[in-house]
């Protein structure tokens, strides 16, 4: 089978026609029904069902979609990858991460990285969860994710994923206008006990239950929630306009909310993830990362990351 043929088979799944699929491909109807039945026939079986109006994929097409996928993509990324390591204009780099590290730990690096290659462009991909980050970069829609540990399942040798540490962001508490805690550097989460939260649903997760749930519980307490949200940015919003507390990374809190650190620190490891180890642009990227690592603030003594449930700092996944 060819690149071209499953090229050919995508984009009439994605067309749901083969009219459409053709104007798409600029290719006559004829042509593209014969390139999609050629490889049927290698197959040895349909791949989808022609309908009256549309196609459905037969069992056989929907255990090869995902293959054709990555495939395909990794054809494109291919090319884009030469490109980029030649610096050639039109080279593409393709970035994942959730939106909290899209926005408030990518722009400076973006920018740094634009002075540095401006011949190599940046396509940035945002997922508003971990495990969507994850699934997209199985599928190979980006060339490397920056995020957090996905867990094991995601990185044994053979499964997915390599990882390349970057640094360590730390979990801040955004606090209300006025709030009197606002005049303390470092707080014990248990002074949290009775206020109201503001809660995310891109909070890191840790056994299957959220961390802060098992944090709090772990220093005597149920944290009252508030209100939930889908955004990070939307949850800092929250807290700025008093509605409760919340717990973010501190780049994602803004200057002018008030903010303080917990005692002990909550801490998670950031790195860089990707399918296959980097090379050309990609290399280069997650070279840049390392050589500008994301520091917590706070003192070096704070110690390494741990688990937010031993109430020490954070390495929870998402």
């Amino acid at each position: 089978m060819s690149l071209r043929q499953m090229e050919y088979f995508l984009a009439v799944v994605d067309a749901d026609s083969f009219t459409r699929a053709a104007e798409a491909l600029h290719v006559t109807q004829p042509a593209l029904s014969h390139q999609l039945k050629s490889l049927e026939r290698q197959m040895g079986g349909e791949l989808v069902e022609r309908l009256p109006r549309g196609v459905r994929l037969t069992p056989m097409g929907r255990a090869f979609l995902p293959h054709a996928e990555l495939a395909v993509r990794s054809a494109v990324r291919a090319e884009r990858a030469a490109r980029a390591a030649a610096g050639a204009e039109g080279g593409e780099l393709h970035i994942a991460a959730v939106h909290s590290i899209a926005a408030g730990l990518l722009p400076s690096v973006f920018a740094r990285w634009r002075r540095q290659r401006p011949g190599v462009g940046l396509v940035l991909r945002e997922y508003s969860r971990g495990e969507d980050l994850v699934e997209a970069m199985e599928r190979g829609v980006a060339d490397l994710a920056v995020g957090h540990d996905p867990g094991p399942a995601a990185t044994r040798t053979g499964g997915g994923m390599t990882l390349t540490p970057i640094g360590a962001e730390e979990i801040v508490m955004v606090l209300p206008p006025g709030d009197p805690l606002a005049a303390e550097r470092v707080v014990p989460l248990a002074a949290f006990a009775e206020r109201a939260w503001v809660r995310c649903a891109m909070e890191p997760v840790v056994d299957g239950r959220p961390f802060i749930d098992l944090a709090c519980e772990k220093v005597g307490f149920t944290p009252r929630t508030a209100v939930r949200t889908e955004h990070t940015s939307t949850a800092v919003r929250m807290a700025a306009a008093g509605v409760g507390v919340v717990a973010v990374p501190s780049y994602a809190a803004p200057p002018e909310c008030a903010t303080v650190r917990l005692d002990p620190p909550w801490r998670r490891g950031l790195f860089v993830i990707a399918r296959e180890p980097l090379g050309g642009a990609g290399a280069a990227f997650a070279e840049l990362l390392a050589a500008h690592p994301y520091e917590p603030p706070g003192d070096a003594a704070d110690g390494p990351a741990g688990d937010p449930a031993d109430g020490d700092t954070a390495t929870a996944r998402r």
